[in-house]
C-alpha cells in the first residue's frame, strides 16, 4: 500500500492526572505515607507511552489504518508486478491469546508515538499562589502532556492468534519477509521484536531461547 493519496494525520491529545491531598495530612505524615503517592505520578508518566503504543497494537484487529483496512487484516490491497490489485495478509488466523512480530529497524515504525509537549509535574502547595490551597487547605499535584499514537505501515507488523509455537512463528516471520510493495518492489522486512501478553511470556522465552 501507499501513503500517496491518504491524508495521514495523528491528532494530539492533552493527557493529565491530578491528585489532591489535605495539607494537614501532609504536615502530620511522620511515616512518609504520602510521598510514594506523589512519586507514583512520575512512574505513571514513564509508563504512559507504552500504554498508548501497546494498547493501539492490541486494537489493531478492529482499527483501520491508512489503506482503510484494519491494521491487522487479510485484505490489504497491494498492486502486483503487472499493476493488478491483489490482497495481502498481515494476520494469522486463530482464537487464542494474540502475539505480534514487529520490524523496528526502520525510521518509520509500525506504531507511531508522537510527542508534542513533554509531560510536566506541577505541585501547588503555596496558599499565596493558589486559591484552592488557601480556601480548601489542599495541596494539588498533577502531571500533564500533549501526545498521541497512530498506525504506521502495516507491513512492519504481523499478528497472530494461533498457538505460539515454532511452526506458526516461522510461518509468520516468513510471511513478513516475503512482503512486497506495489509493483513487486521488495520491502526487505526484518522482524526484530516478538511481543506477547503475560499469558504467553514463558512460551515466548522458551521459543526464542530454544
Amino acid at each position: 500500500g501507499s501513503l500517496d493519496s491518504f491524508g495521514y494525520q495523528i491528532r494530539n491529545k492533552i493527557w493529565e492526572s491530578t491528585i489532591a491531598l489535605k495539607a494537614t495530612q501532609i504536615e502530620d505524615d511522620s511515616y512518609g505515607l504520602f510521598r510514594p503517592v506523589v512519586a507514583e505520578l512520575g512512574r505513571s508518566v514513564a509508563l504512559f507511552p507504552d500504554e498508548l503504543v501497546y494498547g493501539l497494537l492490541a486494537a489493531g484487529f478492529t482499527s483501520a489504518c491508512y489503506d482503510g483496512q484494519n491494521f491487522f487484516d487479510s485484505n490489504h490491497p497491494v498492486k502486483d508486478a503487472n499493476g493488478d490489485d491483489t490482497f495481502v495478509a498481515n494476520v494469522q488466523a486463530g482464537a487464542g491469546a494474540p502475539w505480534f512480530l514487529l520490524d523496528l529497524s526502520r525510521g518509520l515504525k509500525p506504531i507511531i508515538y508522537q510527542l508534542r509537549r513533554q509531560f510536566r509535574f506541577v505541585a501547588k502547595t503555596d496558599p499565596q499562589q493558589s486559591d484552592r490551597v488557601f480556601a480548601s487547605n489542599e495541596y494539588i499535584y498533577g502531571v500533564d502532556g500533549r501526545c498521541n499514537v497512530g498506525y504506521g505501515l502495516w507491513q512492519l507488523a504481523y499478528a497472530s492468534k494461533a498457538p505460539l509455537n515454532r511452526a506458526n512463528f516461522r510461518a509468520a516471520r516468513q510471511a513478513m519477509i516475503n512482503l512486497k510493495a506495489d509493483y513487486g518492489r521488495p520491502l526487505g522486512i526484518k522482524p526484530t521484536l516478538l511481543v506477547v501478553g503475560p499469558s504467553l511470556e514463558q512460551t515466548a522465552r522458551d521459543l526464542i531461547t530454544s
